[in-house]
């Protein structure tokens, strides 16, 4: 069960590389290095006398297809291995559906060509949608190796007024992040050359709308942050509990966050602190998720098989 659960972490590990190295492909325009051929790079299996743009974008499809794996692997040794109703197995299926989903999402990206300099509304939604299904896969991978590690099965109908709050505080972490990719967006298609005129140009009523959307970024990331931080700090847990340390982490991820954002706008968003930024967003969600899990858990552990040989009760 070890083994198991340290492939969990694992993959979760793996699949925020890919997820960063995504990023790299939007951030430097390499969306359509090939083509608006899917799972084929312009027509080819392989392709030969790639461009620059190409091998980034081709990278990233053959990183995707082995987290696609490595999933696959996850599921079915997770079925193997745990007994009917244990927890792992349904954040195994559900990290599996969303992995089929986030490759759907990024086919129509492909197939539809909203890659490149594409500035419509639909590349727009289809960030938005893109980064959401991305935090759920996330989400549904943390909880299955948090399940796998011993976690306790989550019951939201023992503590219905925090669950209630923590899935409030969920809605609010992916309002922030979908407003964090059209962001990121429009600064890849509409780049600055200073802090003033991207200021200027935000706040411009005949600016692309990409770019004056980039101001709504920030002030939902301070407001939602602020306010989830609060009241997380405020949920009563035990002295020294490890809930309370996890909540401490979680603030100083913000904090840092929030220090990162501020540091991407000065900047004038380059492709490295894009990259940060989303890293960061990627762990307060992992913590998120794991002080949710834990505050809501069940008061017995789940079991894996009696009968398999490194089997124990977790």
């Amino acid at each position: 069960m070890f083994r198991l659960a340290r492939f969990a972490w694992f993959t979760l590990a793996y699949n925020i590389a890919v997820i960063l190295w995504g990023a790299y492909v939007r951030a430097t325009g390499s969306g359509a290095g090939c083509g608006s051929h899917w799972p084929l790079c312009n027509g080819e299996v392989i392709p030969r006398a790639p461009s620059v743009e190409t091998m980034v974008e081709f990278s990233h499809r053959a990183t995707s297809g082995l987290a696609l794996i490595a999933v696959v692997v996850l599921l079915v040794w997770t079925f193997r291995a745990t007994v009917a109703g244990h927890p792992a197995r349904r954040g195994a299926a559900w990290t599996m559906f969303f992995m089929l989903t986030e490759a759907a999402v990024g086919a129509g990206l492909v197939l539809f060509q909203l890659v490149a300099d594409n500035a419509s509304m639909a590349r727009a939604m289809f960030m938005a949608v893109h980064l959401v299904n991305t935090f759920l896969l996330v989400g549904a991978l943390t909880l299955t190796a948090h399940w796998l590690s011993g976690g306790a099965p989550v019951r939201l109908g023992s503590r219905p007024a925090l669950a209630a709050g923590l899935v409030t505080g969920a809605l609010g972490l992916l309002l922030v992040g979908t407003s964090g990719a059209v962001a990121a967006l429009g600064d890849t298609l509409f780049p600055i050359g200073s802090l003033r005129a991207g200021i200027e140009a935000d706040l411009s009523a005949t600016s692309h709308f990409l770019i004056r959307l980039r101001v709504l970024h920030p002030v939902l990331a301070v407001a939602i942050t602020a306010l989830l931080v609060g009241w997380l700090a405020r949920v009563p847990t035990a002295e020294g509990s490890r809930e309370r340390e996890m909540v401490r982490w979680l603030i100083g991820v913000a904090v840092l966050q929030l220090a990162a954002g501020a540091a991407n706008v000065l900047l004038l968003a380059p492709v490295w602190m894009q990259m940060v930024h989303l890293l960061l967003a990627d762990v307060l969600w992992i913590l998120y998720v794991l002080i949710a899990a834990r505050m809501l858990a069940a008061a017995e552990p789940a079991r894996v098989r009696a009968a398999a040989p490194r089997a124990a009760t977790v």
